[in-house]
């Protein structure tokens, strides 16, 4: 039986995070994998000659967020991201910007005028109380709402609200419409994430100012400076905001992003794919190992499948602790890739589109950004859809495309490839009253780490907090050094 200091079960891109992240400590690290693939949600393959992503991938926070930070500590080799671009609504009548601020609200003709002022006058509102310290995660879009609007007003409120909670409107908080239209914004420093892994970084020569205020005092001083600098910021977005600020696509597909991360793996990780872990192995209280094909010590164990599994793995969780992960809610997204004989006109655009008439969609014509997505000439675009959980995947499939073909008619004339995938975008959708998994379990030494541990942001951008927060709690636990 092989010794390792840490396990990790799942290999996606939580998991290989972490592995590199603890590798590049000085851990020797074992990823154990079910599927025959590593990458999980973020993952490219061909089908026809059309590279797909995993479900279509915007990466956010790119400026000053987890993933960055995580890139430029522990990556070897740095993926090209290429601008986002712009939102779009599309409708039957017309195809405008999606509205990121207040000037834009005023003008955005999709929406009855009338509307578009109360909603303007309900953002402004809820803005005001999140940047003065008002929790907002458990009220929901829809009460923030009055109640007089037109159909297509909230129909618009709706999708924008399943595209970034997978719920609808009534489950899903004022909290995470601010964050997903990036009026609220969060960041890690490099500062911040010296301090996480225990590695403050100490001036050679003392201020004076350090010598004369007593310790401490100027750096909350400070603190309070940027706390009131960043509620006014906050709220000269209501002006100058956009939605898709900081956001970017990697050029060469989502595996581009994959393969920098696992090149940048050094020699001390090992995968196994096709490995299913049976158990999790405990002793007094502590954990030791994983049942696999075969049995493998270690120090540490971090799960990142979905933790409401963890139950399955390990024997006499507490029962408070089971029903905790119990509540964890899941939400399960269909694509369909669709390949256009050759560039349409409809998606002649750099960016994403929502069609929010009937049943939405959010779409993405990612060969835009790199036309070797696509054979020569031709377009690949991704439309995302919420589905209904209680309906058949082959119902859902043809309500999708039909859709498709009734926002833009001209596009089923130039259909050359035609790919569906299901997925569960997020391990836990951000719901009002749905849970998330600590990170620590009563498992010493065992861990969870993924997209149900944390509900910032999104894809593997919520990945990235995830392994910042794993990285803070076994430095606090003398588990990363």
């Amino acid at each position: 039986m092989e010794k390792y200091d840490v396990v990790i079960i799942g290999a996606g891109a939580s998991g290989l995070l972490a592995a590199l992240t603890l590798s590049k400590h000085g851990k020797k690290v074992l990823v154990l994998e079910k599927q025959p693939h590593v990458g999980g949600n973020c993952n490219s393959y061909t089908v026809d000659g059309f590279q797909v992503d995993t479900g279509p991938h915007a990466i956010s926070h790119l400026a000053a967020g987890p993933l960055k930070i995580l890139m430029e500590n522990y990556f070897d080799y740095l993926p090209i991201f290429e601008d986002y671009g712009d939102y779009f609504v599309r409708t039957e009548r017309s195809f405008v910007k999606v509205p990121s601020n207040l000037k834009e609200f005023a003008v955005f003709d999709p929406l009855p005028k009338k509307d578009r002022l109360v909603i303007a006058q309900a953002l402004t509102k809820e803005l005001t109380l999140s940047t003065f310290g008002f929790d907002l995660s458990k009220q929901s879009v829809y009460d923030a709402l009055p109640k007089n609007l037109s159909k297509d007003t909230y129909d618009f409120v709706d999708s924008i609200s399943h595209f970034l909670s997978g719920r609808s409107m009534k489950e899903t908080s004022v909290h995470r419409i601010l964050t997903g239209s990036s009026f609220v914004r969060d960041s890690v420093t490099q500062e911040q994430f010296d301090s996480i892994v225990g590695k403050p970084e100490k001036p050679a020569v003392e201020s004076i100012l350090q010598s004369i205020i007593p310790a401490g005092y100027h750096a909350s001083l400070q603190g309070r400076i940027n706390s009131v600098s960043n509620q006014f910021s906050s709220l000269g977005r209501l002006a100058t905001n956009k939605a898709s600020s900081s956001q970017g696509y990697p050029r060469k597909g989502l595996k581009a992003l994959l393969n920098a991360l696992l090149f940048s793996l050094p020699n001390s990780v090992e995968i196994r794919t096709e490995c299913k872990v049976s158990s999790i192995l405990v002793k007094d209280g502590k954990v030791i190992g994983v049942e696999a094909d075969e049995t493998y010590l270690a120090d540490v164990v971090i799960h990142t499948g979905f933790a409401s599994t963890l139950p399955s793995l390990v024997e006499e969780l507490p029962t408070s602790y089971v029903d905790e992960l119990n509540g964890i809610v899941h939400s399960r997204s269909l694509t369909l890739w669709v390949g256009f004989d050759k560039v349409l006109k409809e998606f002649d655009y750099i960016g994403s589109e929502i069609w929010f008439k009937d049943h939405a969609y959010w779409a993405m014509p990612i060969s835009n950004y790199d036309a070797s997505l696509a054979p020569k000439g031709k377009q690949l675009v991704g439309f995302a859809f919420a589905i209904d959980e209680n309906s058949s995947a082959d119902t859902e499939i043809k309500k999708a495309y039909e859709t498709v073909f009734r926002a833009v008619p001209n596009a089923e004339d130039h259909v050359e490839m035609q790919h569906e995938q299901i997925t569960i975008p997020e391990k836990a959708a951000v719901t009002i009253n749905g849970k998330f998994a600590e990170i620590r379990t009563p498992v010493t030494n065992l861990y969870v780490a993924g997209t149900d541990t944390d509900s910032r942001s999104m894809g593997i951008t919520r990945a990235a907090y995830s392994i910042i927060e794993l990285l803070r709690i076994l430095n606090e636990d003398s588990n990363l050094h």
